[in-house]
């Protein structure tokens, strides 16, 4: 070996030794190196490249990231919420057990000392009743679930710590701490008054959004600072146990058997806590079976969804139906299975469904069928999420779609969100 290669190898060994044995001085000393976030919706590889963009100056980032930010400030001095300060409990007495009161349900009479509800409760569907927002858990809930995420994004991507510190605030005091933790099950969820003491469609007062909050832990245990080792494991078991519970209830059957919006939220929730909790075969049956047990009954030629277009609200409800499936295609992602490429026996399939939507999302054309309250952003998301999937005519429709109300935060959270709630 000549004298300068021999120089040259020592060199090159003198820097692998240096490089070991120097911690990396890229990251402040409060705040541990960034880490991959396991997370069940979002592509935890795609956060990491966006966060590394936006560290290096990506100045549409950083316009993103002031939206996100405001919105994650709003919750700073709000909650934290929890279940056991309701005025009454649910009616199993345990104020640890969560309440909600169905939402399109009217008293027919006017509360009388024999009968304080009005009852019987009768149905209009699509008006939403005012008295479920007082005296269950149904608007502190969402607080919980929005505020979580938000909260838990801003940390990830700005590293501020009082953001990580609130969002576990709000976890631990919904979910973990003994005093005013919640139960892991939904037995009086959506109750009406003098009929049923909670229905199995409440469920999806959780399954709408409840993966976000999955998402939401897997970014605080990238290193956030306070959330600990215990609550990591204390969160796991509540979710484990409440993964039981969907699977083994009566009413989790009940929800699974459903043919609609319902069903396809349920199958969302199953395959979004399978995964969380590790087990990834079950995550895996569950995305593969929507094919043929959702898309093809649920979803027509056209890529109309039947079932929705009937509602008062038939707009918001096919697309509130696509925010499940676009979620559940991307769990399905994690787990190798593409849902987007489904095709049923008559051509059905998720981009037809989002293609169906384009005229209205776009403002090219009117929604043709019933709608109490059109709002043309509620598409935003499920286009970004079919264009990014490689539908090229949602490619085309990006630019012109909608601003949701708070912007467009699609390039830090790529994953669709309800947008246009008619719950809050």
């Amino acid at each position: 070996m000549s004298t300068l290669s021999g120089l040259g190898v020592f060199l090159a060994a003198l820097a692998v030794f240096a490089t070991a044995a120097v911690p990396a001085a890229s990251a402040p000393a409060d705040r541990p190196a960034p880490r991959i976030p396991h997370t069940t919706v979002l592509d935890g590889d795609r956060l990491h490249r966006t966060k590394a963009r936006l560290e290096r100056g990506d100045p549409r980032l950083r316009r993103a990231v002031g939206k996100l930010t405001a919105r994650a400030d709003r919750w700073l001095d709000q909650g934290p919420w929890t279940v056991v300060d309701k005025p009454r409990p649910a009616p199993s007495g345990d104020p640890h057990d969560y309440l909600s009161q169905a939402p399109y349900w009217w008293p027919s009479k006017s509360p009388a000392p024999d009968n304080p509800w009005g009852c019987p409760y009768v149905q209009r569907d699509g008006e939403r009743n005012p008295e479920v927002d007082s005296g269950t858990d149904r608007q502190d809930v969402e607080k919980t679930f929005d505020s979580a995420y938000d909260l838990s994004l801003a940390w990830y991507y700005t590293g501020e710590r009082r953001y990580a510190e609130k969002a576990g605030q709000v976890l631990r005091t919904w979910f973990l701490a003994p005093a005013t933790r919640m139960n892991p099950h939904l037995n009086h969820a959506q109750f009406i008054p003098c009929k049923y003491e909670g229905r199995a469609i409440g469920i999806i007062d959780f399954s709408q959004s409840y993966t976000g909050v999955l998402d939401a832990i897997a970014l605080l245990e990238t290193g956030a600072p306070g959330w600990t080792g215990g609550d990591r494991t204390a969160m796991a078991r509540w979710n484990s146990d409440f993964l039981d519970w969907l699977v083994t209830s009566d009413f989790g059957g009940q929800e699974a058997a459903a043919t609609n919006n319902h069903g396809t939220f349920y199958d969302m929730q199953l395959a979004g806590l399978a995964h969380a909790t590790g087990d990834r075969d079950l995550a895996r049956r569950t995305v593969l079976a929507a094919g043929s047990r959702r898309i093809a009954p649920q979803i027509a030629a056209d890529g109309s969804q039947p079932q929705e277009l009937t509602r008062t609200r038939s707009w918001h409800y096919s697309t509130f139906d696509l925010v499940a499936y676009t979620r559940l295609a991307a769990i399905g992602r994690h787990v190798g299975v593409d849902l987007w490429r489904y095709r049923g026996p008559d051509g059905q399939s998720l981009f037809k469904a989002v293609d169906y939507l384009l005229p209205a999302a776009t403002g090219a054309a009117a929604w043709p069928h019933p709608e109490l309250a059109f709002h043309r952003y509620a598409a935003t998301d499920i286009v970004h999420a079919a264009a990014d999937a490689g539908d090229a005519r949602a490619r085309r429709a990006v630019p012109a779609l909608e601003e949701p109300p708070g912007g467009d935060l699609w390039a830090l959270r790529p994953a669709a969100e309800q947008l246009d709630s008619i719950t809050g």
